[in-house]
């Protein structure tokens, strides 16, 4: 049996609509407030209260909007968290004048506004000088764990001329990242000590990339620095044909590689699974490689060039190491 909203005869079902900021055109959808929603549906829906959310068009384009909701399929009105104040409230309570209105987990900061006193009952988390209470979002339902996925891009490396695909790379990742359940986290290599939002030491930058699942990336230093870290990169050669991230991915024997004439979606949806899963091993096993020097590299070589004799470097600018 469904649920009685308060004041509804016994046996008359009465619905209610479920309204905030997230439900305005141009108002403003947060976590904060979404997750202040969802306590307020998990009560309701534990008392068996029939409810409907409404949505703004910009944030949910698919789900019920406030104006193309009938006010008089509706009993109740119910505003949840954020500020109490403005014509956008007001004007619910001249659309929903018959319904019982309530708001709840909300900030009064004008008792005296018609925001305010259009509500038959405001349930207020503050409100001056009254008790503050917890906000709603502290005990909204637990929530499954979702990826953290850095996203590292580069939109210069114009050396490579008519060969970059940066342009094409770039959009193509963005907009297929944008799609996945994830959370999402745009990282720059640069380091800056004047600019509070760029990391000032590689230290923390590795800071950052421990605490990620996953590495999205055009670039070089995106694909080490993330195995590195012990994190699955994925990683697109910008280049066509190839370039230093094609090589480098070969000298790491990191497989998780897309070439920009071959990025698509089931490619990027393969690695993606591969990265999460598998991939994490891989990427840890490469880390400990990393730190234990089973590999030599070019500062190894230097040694040897620099003790090399000077007749065996005469005349050679430029050798490739052998």
């Amino acid at each position: 049996m469904r649920g009685q909203l308060p004041g509804a005869p016994p046996d008359t079902p009465r619905k209610l609509l479920l309204t905030g900021w997230f439900s305005f055109l141009h108002g403003e959808a947060t976590a904060g407030d979404v997750l202040a929603l969802d306590r307020v549906r998990d009560v309701l829906g534990r008392a068996g209260v029939t409810h409907d959310v409404a949505w703004s068009p910009g944030f949910r384009p698919g789900a019920l909007h406030l104006e193309d909701v009938r006010p008089e399929d509706y009993s109740h009105l119910v505003f949840v968290c954020g500020p109490l104040h403005g014509r956008q409230i007001e004007d619910l309570h001249r659309r929903f004048a018959h319904c019982v209105r309530i708001a709840v987990g909300t900030s009064v900061i004008a008792p005296d506004s018609p925001a305010v006193t259009g509500f038959h009952r405001v349930l207020a988390r503050d409100a001056g000088t009254a008790e503050p209470g917890r906000d709603l979002a502290a005990r909204a339902p637990a929530l499954p764990p979702r990826p953290v996925v850095g996203l590292v891009l580069t939109h210069g490396q114009h050396e490579y001329g008519r060969q970059r695909r940066h342009g094409q790379v770039a959009e193509q990742v963005t907009r297929w990242l944008a799609a996945k359940d994830c959370a999402r986290l745009e990282i720059d290599t640069r380091l800056d000590i004047r600019d509070w939002r760029l990391c000032a030491t590689p230290a923390q930058l590795e800071a950052v990339l421990t605490r990620l699942d996953l590495v999205v990336t055009d670039r070089l230093h995106g694909l080490v620095l993330a195995l590195r870290a012990g994190v699955p990169a994925l990683a697109v050669d910008p280049v066509e044909g190839g370039a230093k991230v094609t090589a480098q991915a070969r000298a790491c024997d990191w497989p998780a590689l897309v070439p920009a004439e071959r990025l698509d979606q089931p490619r990027l949806e393969r690695w993606w699974h591969w990265c999460l899963t598998s991939g994490r091993v891989t990427a840890a096993q490469i880390a400990a490689e990393f730190r234990e020097g089973v590999v030599r590299d070019g500062a190894d070589r230097l040694l040897e060039a620099l003790a090399a004799p000077a007749a065996d470097r005469a005349g050679q600018p430029g050798r490739w190491p052998g």
